[in-house]
């Protein structure tokens, strides 16, 4: 198989523009990304488009990819939309990937794109929970915040861990988010702030959910055969990995770890040659506080339980032995369910060429992505290799 290269990345600001376009704000994605590849990219090198939306509101469902894709200049450009709830941008990334490793494609466009603020609370719910099991979880009244509740109370009853340890995930992650010109929630927090702030769905209150975002990202991939034609950087794509399981919560057997996120993390450990101890930073799905513990103990960080010490102890702090979510996260940086996979990939792209302002981390080698669809049932794990960065 073939090398794929990450060769440029950009996206829109996340926060609420509900009098904008879906092909507004994919456009200006589209153009952020090509506009920050070293000798520049124009529409007729690109082979392939990917683009990942769940299509909330039910805008254009059908031909959504084409929609946007045309709407940019890339005509008879092969498209396809993904959807894979929240993982749709991550797993749209994968098929990218795939598309150049196959042979099939030189340059690949992998974007993501969500409106979600330009609908009533009571309908932006609706398409939040078609995420869920229908049956089950929709269809009986429970949201996904009520879902996420479930596994902080039954993770909290079952280690070391206070509803103080969660809210330290959203000071972390504001800290982050408040440094970051593309936060839809770019302000910083204190513990006591986090941690009375208003119950949504016991124990997670108002700080401990992401908001509801509007946004686009796209990320630009090239094969080994012609990145040299636009880049001199030499950001690798070294581990994929991807994994499915039970959509509904009380399908699975534990409420405590998702095994879509350990599998697809083995995968692309594996792939990559690595373990997690070799990372420098990871950008990791933290649509609710309880969701950035347990990718610690899935993806390896730490053991079972010892998430909360993580946290404590500063280790995954900008200035820690593993910074997590230096974008904010979906906590700050915001989360428009399509583009929360490919908006990780900038991060990615903006550590690597040391773009990422005051963020910005010292010669980071490895980082990973983690997207992750519905309450765990897909999740997409991504390690990438800054190979102009040596040990």
């Amino acid at each position: 198989m073939r090398e794929v290269y990450l060769i440029g990345a950009g996206q829109t600001a996340f926060g609420t523009f509900p009098e904008r376009s879906y092909r507004d704000l994919f456009a200006e994605a589209y153009e952020h990304a090509c506009d920050r590849v070293e000798n520049g990219i124009e529409p007729e090198e690109i082979d392939e488009a990917v683009v990942g939306s769940l299509g909330v509101g039910g805008r254009q469902l059908g031909l959504s990819g084409p929609a946007v894709t045309e709407h940019v200049g890339l005509h008879n450009v092969p498209c396809t939309r993904v959807e894979n709830a929240c993982a749709a941008g991550g797993f749209a990334l994968r098929q990218g990937v795939q598309a150049i490793r196959s042979g099939m494609a030189d340059v690949v466009l992998v974007g993501g794109y969500e409106i979600m603020t330009d609908l009533s609370s009571n309908v932006t719910k609706y398409w939040l929970g078609v995420s869920g099991e229908t049956e089950w979880e929709r269809l009986t009244g429970t949201t996904f915040s009520g879902v996420y509740a479930q596994m902080a109370r039954t993770y909290l009853d079952t280690h070391d861990c206070t509803r103080e340890d969660l809210s330290r995930v959203a000071v972390k992650n504001h800290a982050n988010g408040a440094k970051n010109p593309k936060a839809h929630l770019g302000f910083e927090c204190s513990l006591d702030d986090a941690v009375n702030a208003p119950a949504v769905a016991d124990p997670l209150n108002l700080y401990h959910c992401c908001p509801t975002s509007d946004g686009a990202a796209v990320a630009l991939l090239a094969s080994e055969t012609v990145v040299e034609e636009f880049t001199g950087e030499r950001i690798r794509v070294v581990g994929v990995g991807g994994a499915s399981d039970h959509v509904g919560l009380a399908e699975r057997d534990s409420y405590i770890g998702l095994s879509a996120t350990e599998t697809a993390g083995e995968s692309a450990y594996e792939e990559a040659g690595i373990g997690p101890e070799d990372l420098d930073f990871a950008e990791v799905h933290d649509c609710f506080a309880i969701a950035e513990l347990l990718a610690y103990e899935d993806l390896g960080f730490c053991e079972r339980g010892e998430a909360p010490q993580l946290l404590r102890e500063g280790k995954t702090d900008p200035d820690g032995e593993l910074p997590v979510n230096t974008s904010g996260g979906l906590k700050s940086k915001g989360h428009p369910i399509g583009a929360t996979g490919t908006g990780q990939v900038v991060e990615v792209f903006d550590q690597f060429t040391g773009q990422a302002g005051e963020r910005q981390l010292a010669d980071p080698r490895y980082g990973l992505t983690h997207n992750v669809g519905g309450s765990g049932g897909a999740t997409a794990v991504h390690i990438f290799e800054n190979e102009g960065v040596g040990r």
